[in-house]
């Protein structure tokens, strides 16, 4: 009886390829999990950043026009708006 070696090399090929592969998804899924439930907590943390710096902002104006500061207010707000320009922030606040 003739050994058909490539296709006993083959089949050794692909059992050996299956383990390798169920060892990395056995490593890549809790690392996967991990990583999932820290971009959920960032996301949190920057939805109470935004929100905090919205209300400070809020604060500040009415606090600049109950005090009757227009020139301040106007390079104040100049300020703000042109950094919120610079990093991309303006369609967000106006949405």
């Amino acid at each position: 009886m003739k050994i058909d070696w490539i296709l006993i090399g083959w089949i050794i090929d692909m059992v050996l390829n299956g383990i390798v592969w169920l060892v990395i998804a056995v490593i890549a899924v809790p690392l996967i999990d991990k990583t999932d439930k820290w971009t959920r907590k960032s996301v949190k943390l920057m939805g109470k950043v935004d929100d905090w710096a919205r209300e400070f902002l809020e604060k500040l104006f009415e606090w600049i026009e109950e005090k009757n500061l227009t020139i301040l207010f106007a390079f104040l707000l100049m300020i703000i708006l042109g950094i919120l320009a610079q990093i991309g922030l303006i369609p967000k606040l106006i949405s």
